[in-house]
C-alpha cells in the first residue's frame, strides 16, 4: 500500500506518492496563504484526490513546521502559520473521508527520518538531524527511534536559547539558536555587511544590482564559491554557529552522526568545514570520546516527502 508524503512550507505545498522503499512515483504541487488555514486544508484535499485517483493509498503524511500533537493528530503551535492548537487531521480528513490514516508530523522529524531511513544515516542507530533553513529544525533519532518527547515537542533545538539578551525570535524569546544558524541569519549578517562594509561587498552588492533587500542565500553561496572573501567569511561565521551549538546538543545526547540539510547544504565544504571544526574545537572531552561524523544531507528537497509518507506507515 502506498503512502502520500506532504510537505507543508509557508507559502507552498509540495506532496508526493512514496512505495516502502522511500521512492516517490509521483509529485505535485499547491500554492497555499500561510495567514488561511483553511486553504492549506483544501490544498491538501485536493492533493489526496490528484493523486488517489492513479494509486491506492492508505495512509498521509503531514509534515507541518510547527509544535506537533503527542499523538500526532495536529499542530499545537506554528510560528509562521495560522495554526494553534489546530486539529489538522480531522480538518483534513473531513475532505478526504474515512478510508485513508491521517498522521501530522513535525517537518524536521520527517526529513530526519528520511535520512536515517533512506539517507545519509541508514548504517547508524543514533542520529541528530538539523534543517538549516528560515529557521533551524532539529530531528532526534535515539536507539533506531524517532524522539518526540512527552507531549510531543523535543527536537526543538534551535529554540535552545545561546544568546542571553540575543535577537529576537519568532517563538516570542532572545537568543535562540536558529536567530544565528540558519539561513535567515545568514542573510541578515550579509545585508548588515552590505551596509557597513560596502568595499568588500562588491561582488555580493553585484549579484543584487546594488539592492540591499534582494539578497538572498543562494547570492551569498554563489559569491563564496568564486572566492568571493566576504561570502566565505560569512558562511564561515554561520558554520561556526551550526558547530558550536551542535558540540552542546552533543553532550546531552552523544549521537554518531550529525547531519546537516536544508539550503544552505549547496555551499558544500565551504560551510561544512567550518562546521567540522567548530563542534571539534567546543566537544566537551575531545581526544577521550569517539567523535560524531558530520555530513551533508542526501535526501534533498523530497525528504519531507519521503519521511512523511513513511512516519504514516508507524
Amino acid at each position: 500500500m502506498h503512502a502520500i508524503g506532504v510537505d507543508i512550507g509557508g507559502t507552498k505545498i509540495a506532496a508526493g506518492v512514496v512505495d516502502e522503499d522511500g521512492n516517490i512515483l509521483a509529485q505535485t504541487r499547491r500554492v497555499t496563504e500561510p495567514d488561511d488555514a483553511g486553504s492549506i486544508d483544501k490544498a491538501i484535499g485536493e492533493i489526496y484526490a490528484e493523486l488517489s485517483s492513479s494509486y491506492e493509498v492508505g495512509s498521509i503524511g503531514l509534515a507541518a513546521a510547527g509544535f506537533v500533537s503527542s499523538d500526532r493528530s495536529g499542530v499545537l503551535f506554528a510560528p509562521n502559520l495560522a495554526w494553534r492548537n489546530y486539529p489538522l487531521d480531522e480538518r483534513v480528513g473531513a475532505l478526504v473521508g474515512d478510508d485513508v490514516r491521517i498522521v501530522v508530523e513535525n517537518d524536521a522529524n520527517a526529513a530526519g527520518w528520511a535520512e536515517f531511513r533512506f539517507g545519509v544515516g541508514r548504517d547508524v542507530d543514533d542520529m541528530l538531524m538539523l534543517t538549516v533553513g528560515t529557521g533551524l529544525g532539529g530531528a532526534l533519532v535515539i536507539g533506531g527511534k524517532l524522539v518526540r518527547g512527552a507531549w510531543g515537542v523535543a527536537a526543538e533545538v534551535g529554540h535552545m536559547r545561546v544568546v542571553p539578551g540575543g535577537h529576537y525570535c519568532g517563538c516570542g524569546h532572545e537568543g535562540c539558536w536558529e536567530q544565528y544558524a540558519s539561513g535567515s541569519a545568514l542573510v541578515r549578517d550579509a545585508q548588515s555587511a552590505l551596509i557597513t562594509q560596502p568595499e568588500r561587498a562588491a561582488r555580493l552588492l553585484e549579484l543584487v544590482g546594488g539592492d540591499v533587500d534582494q539578497l538572498t542565500g543562494p547570492d551569498v553561496t554563489q559569491a563564496a564559491q568564486e572566492g568571493d572573501v566576504l561570502a566565505i567569511e560569512l558562511l564561515a561565521n554561520l558554520g561556526r554557529w551550526i558547530g558550536e551549538g551542535s558540540a552542546s546538543v552533543a553532550a546531552l545526547i552523544d549521537p554518531e552522526l550529525i547531519v546537516i540539510g536544508g539550503g544552505v547544504g549547496a555551499a558544500g565544504d565551504l560551510l561544512l568545514a567550518p562546521v567540522r571544526n567548530a563542534f571539534a574545537e567546543q566537544l566537551s572531552a575531545r581526544g577521550y570520546r569517539p567523535e560524531a561524523r558530520i555530513e551533508l544531507a542526501a535526501m534533498g528537497n523530497d525528504a519531507g516527502i519521503v519521511g512523511a509518507a513513511d512516519l504514516s506507515r508507524v
